[in-house]
This record gives C-alpha cells, sequence and structure tokens, in this order.
C-alpha cells in the first residue's frame, strides 16, 4: 500500500505532526530561508537561539544554573558565540550523574525519556522535547529536498528497533506507511530475508534509500553476489548513517543501486546534526547545532584542523545539552558551500565503527541488536561486547553506583532472546575498558567471519 505524495505531504504527514504538537512544518519552512542567509546571518540566528536556550536552562535546569553562575554567564551579558566559552563542557557522565537537575519536565510538548544508541559504549539515558523532534525531522526533509526527494515521496529504511525481534509495532507501521515509508528489519538480514528485501523495494518504488552504513553495504554486497541489481527506477539517494561510511562501502552501494550515496551525520543525545549534498559537501545543520572543534586544552582549532566536537543543542530545550562533548572527531571545511548557503560546512567526521552480530542459524544482525540490550541495562556505565564465536560471546561491563546482581541475568537473556537460547555469554565486570591496539574504540566486536562479498563490504577501512 502507498499513498499519493501529494496526500501524504499536504495531508497526512502534517495531521501527523499536529497530533503530536511537533511544529515540524513550520520549522521546515523556517529552515527553507534561513540556509540562504550569509554565514554572518547563520551566526547571528544561532545567537538569539542560543540566548533563548539559555534562558531556559537558567530558569528550569539547576545544574546549568549553578554552572552559569559560577561562570559569570547569563543570557543578558552574552554578546557573542565566543562567550559560551566561559561555560565548562560537559559530557555523558556529567548528563547520568545529573539527570534529574537537568530535565525540564513541564517543558511546552512535555519531556520524553530516551536512550542514546550506545555506540559509544557508554549509554545515556535523557529527555527531548517536540522542538527536538522536530529539528531532527524537518532538517531531514530539507536535506532530502537537496537531492530532489520531496516530503511524503516513498523512502525505504534500512533500520532497526530496540524490541523484541518476535514483536511487531502494527500502529507505527500503519503509520509509516501512510507517509510513504517502509522499514526493513536491519536486525535480522540472512540470505532469505535479504533477497525479500530487495523485492519489497522493487515493489515500493522509493525515491530515497536510508539506513546504517554497513547494513546498506552488506544489503548490496548480498546483491552483487546474486548477480542482482535492483530495479529502482525512481530512486534518487541512498542515505547512510549511524556510523563511518567506508570508501569502498560507498563505491559498492552507489554501483549496485545505481544512484550517488550521501552522508549523514547524527546521534540520538545532539540530534541530526548534518547532511551530505550533491556537490560531496557535508552541511551543518546549523540552525539547531551550535558546533565548535577544540584541541586538547579546549582551545579553537585553526580553521580546517582535525579537534574534538564539542555541540550545543539549540533545541535541546527539555534536557539543554550544552557544550556536550560528542565523543567525535571533526574538521571543518574552510570553504563554502558551493551552492551558496551560509551553513557551516564539515569537512571530515571520525566516528566510531561497530562489528556485525552472527547468528547460529547464519542470519547477521547490526551491532545495534546487541547494544540496544546492554544500553538498557541499569547500572552499565561503560561496555564492549566481544563475539569469539557464533556460540560464545563476552560483554565487558563498567558498573556505575547502580549495578545489581540482576543487570547480569538482564544481560544475558536479553542477549540471548537477540542470538539464541544456546550461546554461551560470560560478563567479567572491569574497571576501564582499553581501546584497541590501532588506539580507536570498538564497542562491538565480531569474530565471526561472513564470507566472500559480504565480508569485504563490512571491512572497517
Amino acid at each position: 500500500m502507498k499513498m499519493p505524495a501529494v496526500l501524504a505531504r499536504n495531508v497526512i504527514y502534517p495531521l501527523q505532526e499536529r497530533a503530536f504538537k511537533r511544529p515540524t512544518f513550520s520549522y521546515l519552512a523556517e529552515l527553507e530561508k534561513s540556509q540562504w542567509l550569509s554565514r554572518a546571518g547563520v551566526e547571528a540566528l544561532q545567537l538569539e537561539k542560543l540566548r533563548s536556550l539559555l534562558q531556559v536552562a537558567h530558569a528550569h535546569c539547576p545544574w546549568h544554573r549553578q554552572r552559569m553562575d559560577a561562570a559569570g554567564l547569563s543570557p543578558e551579558n552574552l554578546s557573542s558565540l565566543a562567550d559560551l566559552a566561559r561555560l565548562p563542557r560537559m559530557d555523558k557522565q556529567d548528563a547520568a550523574a545529573n539527570r534529574e537537575n537537568l530535565v525540564w519536565r513541564d517543558v511546552p510538548g512535555g519531556a520524553f525519556q530516551y536512550n542514546t544508541g550506545g555506540s559509544s559504549g557508554k549509554p545515556l539515558i535523557f529527555h527531548f522535547g517536540r522542538t527536538r523532534q522536530a529539528s531532527d525531522a524537518a532538517g531531514r526533509m530539507r536535506a532530502r529536498r537537496w537531492w530532489g526527494v520531496e516530503v511524503g515521496e516513498p523512502e525505504v529504511y534500512l533500520w532497526g528497533a530496540p524490541v523484541e525481534l518476535n514483536k511487531t509495532d502494527w500502529v507505527k507501521t500503519v503509520r509509516d506507511r501512510l507517509i510513504n515509508q517502509l522499514v526493513l528489519n536491519a536486525f535480522a538480514m540472512s540470505p532469505t530475508s535479504m533477497d525479500a528485501y530487495l523485492d519489497a523495494m522493487e515493489a515500493f518504488h522509493p525515491r530515497c534509500v536510508y539506513g546504517y552504513a554497513s547494513s546498506l553495504a552488506l544489503l548490496a554486497a548480498h546483491a552483487k553476489e546474486r548477480g542482482r541489481r535492483p530495479r529502482l527506477p525512481e530512486l534518487k539517494v541512498v542515505c547512510a548513517t549511524g556510523e563511518p561510511l567506508y570508501t569502498h562501502q560507498r563505491e559498492l552501494i552507489g554501483e549496485v543501486f545505481g544512484v550517488p550515496v550521501a552522508n549523514e551525520f547524527g546521534s540520538r543525545d545532539i540530534g541530526f546534526t548534518a547532511h551530505e549534498t550533491p556537490q560531496g559537501q557535508v552541511l551543518l545543520m546549523s540552525e539547531s547545532i551550535l558546533l565548535e572543534v577544540l584541541d586538547e586544552a579546549g582551545n579553537p582549532v585553526a580553521p580546517g584542523e582535525m579537534g574534538e566536537a564539542v555541540m550545543t543543542g539549540l533545541c535541546s530545550e527539555a534536557q539543554p545539552f550544552i557544550r556536550y562533548r560528542s565523543g567525535d572527531m571533526v574538521r571543518l571545511a574552510p570553504e563554502p558551500d558551493h551552492d551558496g548557503r551560509g551553513l557551516h560546512v564539515i569537512g571530515e567526521v571520525v566516528g566510531r565503527s561497530t562489528d556485525f552480530l552472527v547468528r547460529e542459524d547464519g542470519t547477521i544482525m547490526h551491532a545495534l541488536a546487541g547494544i540496544y540490550v546492554l544500553r538498557a541495562t541499569e547500572g552499565l556505565a561503560e561496555f564492549k561486547l566481544i563475539q569469539h564465536s557464533t556460540q560464545d560471546i563476552e560483554v565487558l561491563a563498567v558498573p556505575n553506583a547502580r549495578w545489581n546482581d540482576h543487570a547480569v541475568l538482564s544481560i544475558k537473556a536479553g542477549l540471548r532472546q537477540r542470538l539464541g537460547d544456546s550461546v554461551r555469554i560470560a560478563v567479567k565486570l572491569v574497571d576501564t575498558i582499553p581501546p584497541e591496539a590501532s588506539g580507536k574504540h570498538r564497542y562491538v566486536v565480531s569474530h565471526v567471519r561472513l564470507g566472500g562479498e559480504l565480508d569485504s563490504a563490512t571491512r572497517k577501512e
């Protein structure tokens, strides 16, 4: 079932957002105009939004108020974006330890609890509001338009969900289809299911395919092994998100699906952050995100140099993220957007990578299938999951003050539900989790070979 795109765009989608009290379409209209401001105009808009966010934080979030007062920073004396540097940076530990003093529960539209994806190995429970939701949705809508994909036109999502694999959220499924979105399960990619996914995509005639970078590459590799080129005559772009997109993956996906591949950058706690344009540039969602790129001492790096991404979510009123250390390394490009937008241009992002998990029956699951179990475990400050074989899983766990003996049982039960009742699971409590020999942090590591094109597609380089 597909809706006429004009009906989905002008009636069903707006009604849904209005019912959820999300100002998505009004924000989209603002974004379509503000992207064409000069860089100075964009930064003036950021300063205006930053003042509003600081007012909210000071009035409703005791932890932020205490830090602002100590730094002598107030919305009234904020004269430039550089003044924000007077405030100390915050990190995931700060957000986790001070949650109750960070959340504005009476924010208009309500505050909703959520979890980070956990791909950093440090899961975080946080809250977001309707404005943040609208920012994410409207930002993606605008980015799709850069590629000629209009709101309400058919999109396929290769995605996962933090629910048991044998359950179906039929309400969400119906809602997705009413706005022309088809969701395929990235947590159950057996050869049979991937054949079915390709069939479903051909029947759906999407204008855009969106998913985890590694899952898209895996599906493309499977199609190539089958000697199959999906017949998708209306497809404009494949959008990859959630993890690094490697050059060989981009080439493979583009070869199999026959369209350009666009990279997306974002996180659950900060939200939709940046998207690639047809010109090959990655543009920051500057109206919603204030990005600082800093060296180890916390000072701004020179233009074009790599540094730590420290972000302020300008739409994060429900739980303000102000000067938040995201854990990513980025480089801002010195050149402007080639099409004349005033949005900031990101030259490079160095994110985190994870491996696939493999069930004994050969079903391939995105790493988030295991991460969802671990991030939901109370008392787990940090983790690393290692799959030694389809029958042997090792979990390194750094506990926090909320840890209890039930956590081990919860981890084992959750992972067996995903990977099978016969899998052996060892949970080891540790004080710290060191990086790999390469110096990189990998939070799901699998030593199970996929074989053939599938191994090549999921190579982490």
